[in-house]
């Protein structure tokens, strides 16, 4: 049972990795605009994020929130990524578009 269940995990892990992207920031500012973008932080693997979006995991996505590795609330890195253009990664979770910076 374990084993079926960890690699249900991995294969819809997978799925949300076949989606994920490297996208202009300046393709996303509309969806900043409106409100849709969740910022999650570099130390935190995006893939995992999504996926206990999907899940409504509101446990996992409330400490990240406590622990300010996911934000709505960004400008001044909104502002840097249009002046720079700069590419983030990027995965949509309706009605959520996740991003995180590229490693530097």
């Amino acid at each position: 049972m374990t084993d079926d269940l960890s690699q249900l995990i991995a294969e819809e892990k997978a799925k949300i990795l076949a989606q994920t992207a490297l996208i202009d920031w300046p393709a996303l500012e509309k969806f900043y605009a409106q409100g849709k973008i969740i910022l999650v932080d570099q130390s935190v693997n995006l893939v995992d994020v999504a996926y206990h979006l999907t899940l409504n995991n509101d446990d996992v996505i409330e400490q990240l929130i406590s622990a300010e590795l996911l934000t709505r609330e960004f400008n001044p890195q909104a502002k840097r990524w249009h002046e720079t253009q700069q590419q983030v990664w990027c995965v949509v979770i309706k009605p959520w578009v996740l991003v995180q910076a590229t490693k530097d």
